[in-house]
This record gives structure tokens, C-alpha cells and sequence, in this order.
């Protein structure tokens, strides 16, 4: 249930608000900032339409002779326009593209995920979505005779993988033949509200389960269609995780290249540190104007990735809380609930009252190719101080779009939102750019500027990092080290040692007894 959880500052005008939650609550309050338990609302929400793209041309793929594809000429391969618009949902639930699979075709939304390798989806009932892929009713699905499980921050499947059709209605035109993974039981990973059935990892292969083997969706795209190595993703919630009138803006996967009318600006590119997920190097924080000023091998640790699935900006525990204490020195607002912080609160305005005024930009500095100098990619707090949904038409509520990570720092959407990335596998790079759909009221929500330079930084801030599969083979080294001393020292207990001298055998257990005398 919703309840008050007490004003975090007093102003003075006074009012009346009511909190209407199986029945209706009445209390009075002051007009002032409180926090309410988190609770997400799986309403739709209205985007505005300021920002929308450029009206329809014919344009399509054209390789610029070094793996880069540009929309340009209609007589290319790929139409981009017919991928523009292709994505539905938002950040708080994920966006997701319409894909036909198997023979005949069966239609499902599958979620978009740039941290993960594997295409999965869901091949039984499940209470929380609609449909499902039934391999039964496909002629052309072929068992692979492999199982294979994926676990997530949140949630995990297992299920069995499988070959089978898959057609993208919104995507390159033709048909190809990938691995799937039909999932059969799964724990937290499909969710009350979400219409996704199941996932689309864009990452590399090293990522892929149960093992490298099982080629990933997009290098099978790459292959089969010809088309340049490299994907744009444009996601356009612009911060509104949730509302309660119309359908959600959605977004654009454009495969194979970029569509110009999908950004403004130029394009600043940082280079891929390694090809697993999409690590890139993160040279430093600020929060309004003022740096954390932390080593910037903290920003790194143990990874900094690019991952449209993850909702929020996760960073590592000592970041997080060096950007909320920046935070709170800088707002307005000085005395705050944790709760907000942690994210199990959210903070409720009256309606109508703004709370953006009262926090600061964030920027993110990343290394650029030349890599003397960065870039600055910055968000207005409309994406990370997030609306979620209106209380009885009395208060608008918001959560914090930031948290903490024990596992490296994460761009996830609620960075991503104001900006079209552009992950540029042939040159093995990601680019960034102002997202045209990145504005609210005629304001644009994100900025990005450079180039800066990095002489202030270490020459590799994420250098020495161990990567996952390193970790691998470590651990089960030592495993073995410490299974073959427990061998050994058993060995010992059960096959005492013996050795002989000129009075005859004893045991080391008599020669222990002997030293101790002497």
C-alpha cells in the first residue's frame, strides 16, 4: 500500500492531498517534498511530440567503403525507414521488437539487450505473458540437443536450445536462421506488466551460453544478409518509466548502419575496450559542475558497459555514493529521505511542481579514439529523477535512476534515452549522439560536447581489470590446487609416512613425540 512517509522540506502554503489505495486515505500536508514506498505503476504514458523525426524518405544502405553504412541511396539493400519506429515500450519496462518465428511465422516482442548474447524466448506458460513461442507448431524448428541457462542482475531462465526462422518485420529484409534458446522455466525474469516474451542479446559471442559456440543473433544477421557489422539504437522513454493516458513512444533499432534523422549533431565515437559486452573507458564524473575527482579506475571497476537492458545508471558502490553526496550538497534540497536514494521510496511532489529545478546535470567523460582527448555526455535530471505515476490525480511521484552496482558501472537506459548510440562493431567503437526524441516542453534533455583533454587521467583507467572469464580460469585453478592438497593431506592421514633409521621404522607421529622431548 501507498502511504506518507513524512515532508523532507517545509514550505508555506499548506494544502490537502489524499492517497487513494484500496479505499481512499486522508491526510493534510504541507505543500513539501515526501516519500512514499516504491511502488511501479504498469500504466501507459504520453510522450511529447516536440523532437519527432524528420517526415519520410526513401533512403537505404550504402557502405562507405570502410564497414560504415549510411542511409542514402534507395537502391541499397537495407531500407532504414522501415526500421525507424520499430521498437514499443519504455525504461521502466523495457523496449522490445516484433519478430515472426519459426514456420508459419509466430509473432512475439522480443526485448531489446545490448549486455547479453542470447536470443531466448519464452517456449511455455507463463502467468505473466500472453503468448508464447510453441516449437511443436514450427516445421522448421530443429532441437540442438543442449540445454542452457542465463542469469541477469534480475531474474534467470533455463530451457533447451534449438535452430530455427526468424523474420523481422521492421528490420532487413530476408529471412535467416539462428539459435535459439527456448526457455521453459524462468525466476524474475518476465514481470507483471512488461508485453515482451522474450530476449534479443546484441552482444559478443564470449557472452553467449552455454558457451561461445552458440553464435549470437546479430553475427548471424551480419552473415547471412550481408549487411555492415554494425546496429543504431535510438530508445525514446526520454525519463517516462511510466503514465497513465497514451501508448509510449518506443524507439529505432536500425541493423546495419545509422539513419541520419534519428539524431542532431555530430558523432563522438569512444572506442570498445574489449568485445565481450560493450566496454568502454570512463575517465570521470561530474555532478552539475563540480568532478568527484575519485581515480578514474573506480568509474572502471571491474567494467564500464553500454546496456539498453538495464533500466537504470548503475555505479559502483564507492561512485554512487560520492554522486549522492554530490547531489545532496548541490540540490536544493538538503535534507532527503535514503530511501529515495536506495530506491525503495519514492518522492512525491504536489501537482504540478516541477522537482527538476532542484537537481543537477550529470556527465559522463569518455575516452575518445584519440585517445589524448574525451568527450562529455550529460543528462538533465528529467532522465534520472523519473516519473513513475500520479497519486489520485493529487501528486506526481518520481524515483531516482541511479544505483549502486557491485559489478561495474552500467550505462543503462536512463542514460541511453538521451542519445542515439551507435555500436559500430566493424571499427569496433560506439558513437554518440543527440537523440532527436530526447526532449520535453522544447527542451532538449541531454547535451554532449568535447573534445576535453584526458592528460589529467591515467593513460588506461581500465587497465588491470580482471574480465569475467579470466576470473573463470582462475577460480577453477585454484579449485584444483586446493582439491589436490585435500587429496594429499588425506593421503597423509590415512598412508602415514614412514621412513627407516638404524633403530627401525617409526612413524611420524613417534618422531614428533621425540623432537618434543628433546
Amino acid at each position: 500500500s501507498v502511504h506518507a512517509a513524512g515532508c523532507e522540506v517545509l514550505l508555506h502554503a499548506a494544502g490537502k492531498g489524499r492517497i487513494n489505495t484500496n479505499g481512499t486515505l486522508y491526510f493534510d500536508v504541507s505543500k513539501c517534498y515526501f516519500s512514499i514506498p516504491l511502488k511501479i505503476y504498469t500504466g501507459k504514458f504520453n510522450v511529447s511530440a516536440e523532437g519527432a523525426s524528420a517526415p519520410v524518405r526513401r533512403v537505404a544502405l550504402m557502405s562507405d567503403g570502410n564497414g560504415l553504412s549510411l542511409a542514402s541511396d534507395p537502391t541499397g539493400t537495407v531500407n532504414f525507414l522501415d526500421m525507424v519506429q520499430n521498437l514499443e515500450g519504455d525504461s521502466g519496462r523495457g523496449y522490445y521488437i516484433e519478430m515472426s518465428i519459426g514456420t508459419p511465422g509466430q509473432k512475439l516482442n522480443i526485448l531489446v539487450d545490448t549486455g547479453s548474447s542470447n536470443f531466448a524466448v519464452a517456449a511455455a506458460q507463463h502467468p505473466f505473458i500472453t503468448h508464447y513461442f510453441n516449437t511443436a507448431l514450427s516445421s522448421t524448428y530443429q532441437l540442438a540437443g543442449r540445454t542452457v541457462a542465463v542469469r541477469y542482475t534480475q531474474g534467470n531462465w533455463e530451457g533447451e536450445l534449438g535452430i530455427d526462422r526468424v523474420l523481422i518485420p521492421n528490420g532487413p529484409n530476408g529471412t535467416i536462421v539462428v539459435n535459439i534458446a527456448a526457455i521453459m522455466s524462468s525466476d524474475g525474469f518476465f514481470l507483471p506488466g512488461v508485453n515482451w516474451q522474450g530476449i534479443l542479446g546484441l552482444a559478443y559471442p564470449t557472452l553467449a551460453r552455454p558457451d561461445s559456440s552458440v553464435e549470437p543473433f546479430f553475427n548471424s544477421v551480419v552473415q547471412q544478409l550481408r549487411i555492415p557489422n554494425i546496429f543504431s539504437l535510438q530508445m525514446c522513454g526520454a525519463g517516462l518509466s511510466a503514465s497513465s493516458t497514451a501508448d509510449p513512444a518506443g524507439g529505432s533499432l536500425i541493423m546495419g548502419g545509422i539513419e541520419p534523422t534519428l539524431y542532431q549533431g555530430s558523432v563522438w565515437y569512444t572506442p570498445i575496450v574489449e568485445e565481450w559486452y560493450y566496454q568502454v573507458e570512463v575517465l570521470k564524473l561530474e555532478v552539475g559542475d563540480q568532478n568527484l575527482d575519485l581515480d578514474c579506475r573506480e568509474y572502471n571497476m571491474d567494467k564500464a558497459i553500454v546496456d539498453s537492458g538495464t533500466t537504470l545508471l548503475r555505479l559502483p558502490v564507492n561512485v554512487f555514493n560520492a554522486v549522492v553526496e554530490a547531489i545532496t550538497r548541490s540540490s536544493l534540497i538538503q535534507e532527503f529521505s535514503s530511501g529515495f536514494w536506495d530506491g525503495t521510496k519514492l518522492a512525491c511532489w504536489m501537482k504540478g511542481e516541477s522537482p527538476w529545478r532542484f537537481f543537477p546535470k550529470l556527465s559522463i567523460y569518455l575516452r575518445a579514439t584519440n585517445s589524448s582527448q574525451s568527450f562529455r555526455i550529460t543528462i538533465l535530471p528529467q532522465l534520472y529523477i523519473q516519473p513513475i505515476t500520479d497519486v489520485d490525480g493529487t501528486l506526481d511521484c518520481f524515483r531516482f535512476g541511479l544505483s549502486s552496482s557491485s559489478n561495474g558501472l552500467v550505462i543503462g537506459a536512463t542514460v541511453m534515452e538521451g542519445f542515439y548510440v551507435i555500436f559500430d562493431r566493424a571499427q569496433k567503437r560506439l558513437g554518440f549522439a543527440l537523440s532527436n526524441c530526447a526532449v520535453s516542453g522544447g527542451v532538449a534533455l541531454s547535451e554532449i560536447a568535447g573534445p576535453f583533454s584526458a592528460a589529467d587521467v591515467a593513460a588506461n583507467c581500465s587497465g588491470g581489470i580482471l574480465k569475467e572469464p579470466i576470473m573463470w580460469v582462475i577460480s577453477y585453478t585454484l579449485m584444483a590446487i586446493c582439491a589436490l592438497v585435500l587429496i594429499i593431506l588425506l593421503l597423509l592421514l590415512v598412508l602415514p609416512c614412514r621412513r627407516r633409521n638404524y633403530s627401525g621404522e617409526i612413524t611420524d607421529e613417534s618422531s614428533l613425540v621425540r623432537h618434543r622431548i628433546k
